[in-house]
């Protein structure tokens, strides 16, 4: 019997995030793709699109007028998912099968930047920083709003995924209601805490309690080159396409804290050096000014591998998971703890394509009757984004222009 290789034969992969399994078949990266392909994004959009309804100083389909912005701006969704409280009471259902639970809440719109053109992968590090502290001062804003219990920073990009506008911008959804994904993510960081496990060495949770994405990170940075999961990181941050991941090439972002990598970051020749920094921290509120410039570059450092990858403007989901709120405004920066603090600031990248530009991802059949299923390995989609250029491709072509 052959030995086992997990780059040929199929096997299964747990996530211990959402405690669901994924089927892992490599083989089938060879079969023939006679199927649906899709339109790339175009790459040449105008600076300014005076039909676009995000772009400064334009008219929105309710009526509303953009501010003239030179670098953020937010406004209320005018389509928004949510309304805000106080809405009505439940009604008595004629079943217990039936149930029905109001939710009330916010959506803003985070506008990235006045030009239409620009992405998070063409931007400079200094307008990524001001997206962040925009994240922030939203997340800050609706999480210490009465009634709100959870608030989700994502950002579609790409009409594969279902964007209808292509100007850079995201979203901020605040609800009354812990959402299911981040309450089974947040379910299982609090089982791992009270676990019992050795210590590695890895950076422990609130309360000395051990933390799963410290875990993770701090075993993920001792495996060798050949099995290594890592696209890139720097002093404080790590992106990597995880061990469980569903799309072909899906990243996991999390901060980087742990002493032990100094020894480890020969191995990553391609890498930048890493810094000791050890570091639980729970949401974006709780980065240092040093952090925020790190985590913009290493934002802008996975999304121009992802444009580089197929030379296309890269689709994909991103969605930040942390604290399901701020601490209250009392709480105590220099120490202080409370339960919610369980959470481990972390994103989620979730692109569809498989092939190229134009092949994407389906999940269909056995996936939606069974269990996930991927056929690219996360090591194999790992290493062809580590191996894509740090400059994007259009700066390149610009270039070879002039």
């Amino acid at each position: 019997m052959a030995e086992f290789d997990p780059s040929t034969h199929p096997h299964r992969r747990f996530n211990p995030l959402t405690n669901e399994y994924i089927l892992v078949s490599p083989h089938r990266t060879k079969r023939p793709w006679l199927g649906q392909t899709e339109a790339s994004q175009p790459s040449n959009l105008p600076q300014y699109d005076p039909n676009c309804y995000l772009c400064p100083g334009n008219t929105r389909v309710g009526g509303q007028k953009n501010e003239v912005y030179e670098h953020t701006t937010v406004f209320e969704n005018d389509f928004a998912a949510v309304l805000p409280p106080p809405g009505p009471i439940a009604p008595i259902v004629s079943h217990p099968l039936l149930t029905v639970e109001p939710v009330q809440g916010d959506c803003d719109v985070l506008c990235f930047h006045p030009r239409h053109d620009l992405t998070l992968a063409r931007l400079e590090i200094e307008a990524i920083e001001r997206i962040i502290e925009e994240w922030t001062r939203v997340y800050l804003k609706r999480g210490r709003q009465e009634g709100i219990k959870y608030v989700q920073i994502f950002e579609n990009k790409g009409a594969m995924m279902g964007c209808s506008n292509p100007h850079p911008h995201g979203q901020v959804w605040s609800l009354s209601l812990i959402p299911m994904i981040p309450s089974v993510e947040l379910s299982s960081l609090t089982r791992y805490a009270s676990s019992e496990i050795p210590t590695s060495g890895a950076p422990r949770g609130p309360k000395g309690c051990p933390c799963l994405l410290c875990e993770y990170a701090h075993f993920e940075l001792s495996v060798r080159m050949s099995e290594a999961r890592i696209v890139v990181q720097n002093e404080h941050w790590l992106a990597l396409v995880p061990w469980w991941a569903t799309w072909p090439f899906e990243i996991l972002r999390m901060s980087l804290f742990t002493q032990a990598v100094i020894g480890i970051c020969s191995k990553f020749s391609k890498l930048f050096a890493v810094l000791p920094h050890n570091r639980h921290i729970p949401s974006i509120y709780h980065l240092t000014s040093a952090e925020k410039t790190s985590f913009a570059k290493i934002l802008s450092q996975i999304t121009r591998r992802y444009d580089n990858l197929f030379r296309c403007s890269f689709a994909y989901s991103m969605g930040i998971h942390q604290r399901p709120i701020p601490p209250s405004e009392n709480f105590d920066s220099n120490g202080g703890e409370d339960e919610g603090d369980i959470a481990h600031l972390h994103l989620h990248f979730y692109p569809p394509l498989l092939r190229s530009a134009t092949v994407r991802k389906f999940l269909v059949g056995f996936e939606l009757m069974a269990e996930a299923q991927r056929d690219l390995t996360a090591e194999q989609a790992a290493k062809r984004l580590r191996e894509c250029n740090d400059v994007h491709y259009l700066d390149r072509v610009e270039e070879q222009k002039v």
